[in-house]
């Protein structure tokens, strides 16, 4: 692809508290996606004195060719990171956080027991404090995401990333049918609880397939959807195929909230973890 547009260029002059959740992350020996994904809005949300966590570690079981995540020998799970993540969440005077993982293919259960406790030691150190998992696929595990609902998090989200024509190329570790399945399951466990996805444009997708997922998405009762640009985060993974205009993404959220979703962000630098407690916020 030719350089970025100018809609992707970014500035940021607030940095006054980069330094404090960076030295506090350290302390803590906590992990974030927005370091590990190289998020483009993390120098914002690390300003705003917010992160999203990343539990399990830092090397993951599967090697998506979008994701920057480490792909290597998965690490040994640390049975206190929940409580310094409930820790971290109280420092930062959180009142909705985020929290993600590496996927663990090799745990019986996916990680769904990690994730558990980690919503439950947030919440009990943090009673107000609204808590999102983004999970993974868990293989396909009903009962391991029966395990995550029992610790009431206020919402699930798993992302189908892209359309299903593309999961070959893209995600070829991963299944749609079973992503979408994911989903649907949400709801049948445990229908109190919103469940979420977000995708990325700019891949080589066609109209008429971002459509057809969010007509899928619907289908299984799916409430809140995040759609941003896909960005390349070396020339070794998956290359960008086109530059969604902003103009584009805005009519996709009019299709999306046409389509009956509670919640839509669509834009750019939408990132499924982005200001995230607006979603929330929405379906009251």
């Amino acid at each position: 692809m030719d350089k970025k547009p100018e809609w992707l260029k970014r500035t940021y002059r607030d940095n006054s508290n980069l330094n404090y959740v960076r030295e506090m992350l350290d302390e803590l020996h906590l992990n974030t996606i927005c370091d590990a994904a190289m998020c483009p809005n993390y120098v914002e949300c690390f300003s705003k004195k917010t992160a999203t966590f990343m539990i399990l570690g830092v090397n993951c079981t599967r090697n998506c060719r979008f994701c920057n995540v480490v792909h290597q020998e998965p690490q040994q799970v640390d049975p206190k990171e929940p409580a310094r993540i409930g820790l971290a969440v109280a420092k930062l005077g959180l009142k909705y956080v985020v929290i993600t993982s590496v996927t663990r293919d090799d745990l019986p259960d996916g990680g769904a027991a990690h994730f558990a406790a980690t919503v439950r030691e947030i919440h009990k150190l943090n009673p107000n404090t609204a808590v999102e998992v983004l999970i993974p696929d868990f293989l396909g595990n009903k009962d391991a995401l029966q395990v995550v609902a029992d610790a009431k998090p206020e919402v699930i989200s798993h992302n189908m990333e892209t359309v299903k024509a593309l999961y070959d190329q893209v995600r070829p570790q991963a299944i749609y049918e079973r992503s979408l399945a994911v989903l649907k399951n949400i709801k049948e466990v445990a229908p109190q609880i919103h469940s979420k996805t977000g995708i990325m444009l700019g891949l080589g997708e066609k109209d008429t397939q971002v459509f057809e997922l969010m007509h899928d998405l619907r289908a299984v009762g799916c409430e809140i959807l995040t759609i941003g640009q896909y960005l390349a985060p070396s020339s070794e993974h998956y290359p960008v195929q086109e530059y969604i205009t902003p103009e584009a993404f805005d009519h996709y959220g009019e299709v999306a909230r046409e389509m009956g979703f509670s919640f839509v962000a669509s834009a750019p630098f939408v990132r499924s973890s982005y200001n995230a407690s607006e979603a929330l916020a929405a379906q009251a």
